[in-house]
């Protein structure tokens, strides 16, 4: 594409959308150039807000649209597939927002169209951008803490609005969809491993969907990862892994705050290791911190998507990874509607 930005198109005006928008703008190697919605009018309305040059009252008049390079996909969840394929047909590239699809047949739908066009289909799970994410997968395949034992991960805040397009089962609504997402994700990223069996309880809503769950991956290494996320509790974001030599907590793991910093410790033994019995061990110890200060991941997930596009650059995160996080997720689902293990 030669010196020319990635040009992008706003596949639906969500309010996630605004948090890509002051990236795409920033950018030198990327331009917004279009939003669409279901109406002409609220495309209208959206573009003047934002600063959009183009406005599009339906999905199919952008996607008409030979400037077009690239479509961000913030629609609902039940609806990526439909649209993620769509988009690669009419020969644009995707960033799709997570979860990329609902199953595993969806996702080998969206590898089949981005293969026959010759685009790139990609998932947006911001926290996997992040600088932070990296260094713990770094540290961990550095054995920094040893061998990972356990993590455990927690996402949850309270979604109080009737009819939330997140409280829709047709929709792929739940908590495990929206947030526990991340979660899983992380425990794979950073274990670089998949898990082998999986069990989940939950607890659901007048919709039917999960607004509460709690998941638990047991990995082929021995380690074993717990998370909980939850439409119905008090807002909490972190979390830890420990290992045999060490522990690690994180208090933003997967959640992008430009104006706050996200905080990392590790402690790990000083001097010899100590035969320790209860309450032993404990003051033989070393703290080291690292701090993430005014990172915007989005920031460089549009980079990223770039140099994908421009540059042919691989994928943060490949069709294979986003199919192996959906069959975790959906692994995780029947074990919580079955009351049993389901190994994968």
């Amino acid at each position: 594409m030669g010196d020319k930005p990635a040009r992008w198109g706003l596949m639906s005006t969500a309010r996630i959308n605004e948090r890509l928008i002051p990236c795409l703008k920033r950018s030198e190697r990327n331009e917004l150039i279009a939003v669409a919605s279901r109406s002409q009018n609220a495309a209208n309305r959206y573009a003047a807000a934002h600063g959009i040059p183009k406005a599009y009252g339906s999905y199919d008049e952008m996607l008409a649209d030979p400037a077009v390079d690239v479509v961000y996909i913030s629609l609902p969840n039940g609806m990526h597939t439909e649209w993620s394929v769509r988009c690669a047909e009419a020969g644009k590239h995707v960033l799709c927002e997570k979860p990329l699809a609902l199953s595993v047949e969806q996702v080998d739908q969206l590898r089949e169209a981005a293969d026959r066009c010759g685009v790139t289909i990609q998932e947006a799970t911001m926290m996997r951008f992040h600088a932070q994410t990296s260094y713990v997968r770094k540290l961990v395949a550095e054995e920094a803490i040893g061998e990972v034992r356990m993590g455990r991960g927690l996402f949850t805040f309270t979604l109080e609005r009737p009819g939330d397009i997140r409280l829709d089962p047709a929709m792929g609504g739940g908590s495990i969809w929206d947030l526990g997402s991340y979660c899983v994700s992380f425990a794979r990223t950073v274990l670089q491993v998949e898990p082998v069996e999986v069990f989940a309880v939950q607890t659901t809503g007048p919709t039917g969907i999960d607004m509460s769950f709690s998941g638990h991956l047991k990995f082929s290494t021995g380690a074993f990862f717990h998370f909980f996320s939850s439409f119905a509790s008090f807002t909490q974001v972190d979390a830890d892994l420990l290992g045999t030599a060490g522990y690690l907590h994180l208090d933003l793991p997967w959640v992008n705050r430009v104006n706050q910093s996200a905080n990392l410790r590790l402690v790990r033994e000083a001097g010899a290791r100590e035969a320790s019995t209860f309450g032993d061990g404990l003051g033989n110890r070393k703290t080291e911190r690292r701090v993430f200060v005014g990172v915007d991941a989005y920031q460089d997930e549009v980079e990223s998507m770039a140099a994908t596009v421009l540059d042919g650059a691989a994928p943060v995160i490949s069709l294979e990874d986003s199919r192996a996080n959906v069959a975790a997720i959906t692994a995780l689902c029947r074990s919580a509607r079955e009351g049993r293990p389901v190994v994968l």
